[in-house]
């Protein structure tokens, strides 16, 4: 399906396989199925954000740097903490305390994380039957939930801390949930039969 990562004509460049694929296979595909004659209209993912939330760094801030290392090595760039927004008495939270992590890819890491999710990541959740279509946003942005961010190979299970969920936000120009569907499944993600 996909080819290996090729360098580009002027020979001065990396270029992503899964990028090599988008642009040789899955354009001329998205062109003819939805009579796109304007290349700039053509869909495209734009980024993918990247947030780790960790209740539990309330009471021990240990694990949020714990969190932001492995997170480090997912996304191949440092995260940024997100902080809370307002008190919550409940959950014992305060305005401005550190709460999770989060980072944003675009370009080349963006193309290169979104390959490791789809052929090495997802076929290592357990019981895996694919991932569900339900969960785009109606303006073609598809996010997943990760229950357990130790499925990424960078993530050393015996070294990780505990293990910890993510969202996955895939942001593309699609418009529409129609396009977007097509746009993933052409590059190759995992949706479940219904």
């Amino acid at each position: 399906m996909a080819k290996k990562a090729t360098k580009n004509s002027e020979g001065s460049g990396y270029q992503p396989r899964l990028k090599v694929c988008y642009t040789d296979e899955v354009i001329p595909k998205l062109r003819e199925e939805f009579g796109i004659t304007n290349s700039m209209a053509v869909p495209r993912v734009e980024k993918i954000s990247l947030n780790m939330g960790m209740g539990a760094a309330t009471e021990n801030i240990k694990l949020l740097d714990s969190a932001v290392e492995d997170m480090s090595a997912i996304a191949g760039q440092r995260p940024t903490i997100t902080r809370a927004q307002k008190s919550i008495a409940a959950f014992k939270v305060r305005e401005g305390m550190p709460i999770g992590s989060r980072v944003t890819l675009r370009g080349n890491r963006m193309w290169d994380f979104l390959d490791r999710l789809i052929a090495v990541a997802l076929p290592r959740v357990r019981d895996f039957r694919g991932v569900p279509t339900k969960s785009f946003d109606g303006r073609g942005n598809y996010t997943l939930g990760v229950r357990d961010h130790l499925i990424f190979p960078e993530i050393d299970y015996n070294t990780a801390d505990s293990s910890q969920g993510m969202n996955v936000t895939i942001v593309t120009t699609a418009g529409n949930d129609e396009r977007a569907r097509f746009l993933l499944k052409e590059l190759g993600m995992p949706f479940r039969r219904n």
